[in-house]
């Protein structure tokens, strides 16, 4: 499928606009302290013209029989493309910076800084702050990567007293977003 880039997106984020729509798959949790589990995902990347992606991800546990469990993460925030790359980050070729916020429903905010280019995408915190009662994340990284129209991520955290490592990783399919029109329909007049 063919991807079009959707006329009111705002042009600085162009380098992300791939990301625009909705997508669903699975994956698997895996961390110290943490019962290895399978999980269904849905991620959504959503804009209204402003100079930002809004960003929606809910994790839902897989039971043993293959039903969904309950849901094990809920985060939403916001990927911008800032004019110019934050100190310490060194850009590729094709690359741009990426700030991205994110807030989890667990009580973590995280600020992740980064580059997006060639159809990968790779962050890491500058900073994660808790709620009293939330997690204790140290920091993270995240890759995102289109690979043949699919988007495969991976997520490593130090949290808990534990260095950092895998946490999670998932391989997720295009459900809705901007696509070419079909050229075997008839065009409307």
């Amino acid at each position: 499928m063919t991807f079009v880039i959707p006329t009111d997106l705002a042009p600085e984020v162009y380098p992300v606009a791939w990301l625009v729509g909705t997508w669903e798959g699975h994956g698997v949790l895996q961390y110290p302290g943490v019962e290895t589990s399978d999980f269904r995902q849905r991620v959504a990347f959503d804009h209204d013209g402003g100079p930002y992606l809004s960003y929606t991800s809910t994790l839902t546990l897989m039971g043993p029989d293959g039903e969904e469990g309950h849901v094990w993460s809920a985060e939403s925030g916001f990927w911008r493309v800032p004019p110019q790359p934050p100190e310490g980050v060194e850009l590729g070729e094709n690359q741009h910076p990426l700030e991205v916020l994110i807030a989890d429903a667990s009580g973590l905010l995280t600020c992740y800084l980064g580059a997006v280019g060639n159809g990968r995408i790779d962050l890491a915190t500058r900073f994660a702050a808790a709620t009293e009662s939330g997690p204790d994340v140290r920091g993270a990284t995240r890759m995102y990567g289109n690979v043949a129209g699919e988007l495969m991520w991976a997520w490593d955290l130090a949290a808990f007293g534990q260095e950092l490592q895998s946490y999670a990783s998932g391989r997720l399919s295009r459900i809705d977003g901007p696509a070419a029109p079909d050229e075997s329909e008839p065009a409307e007049s």
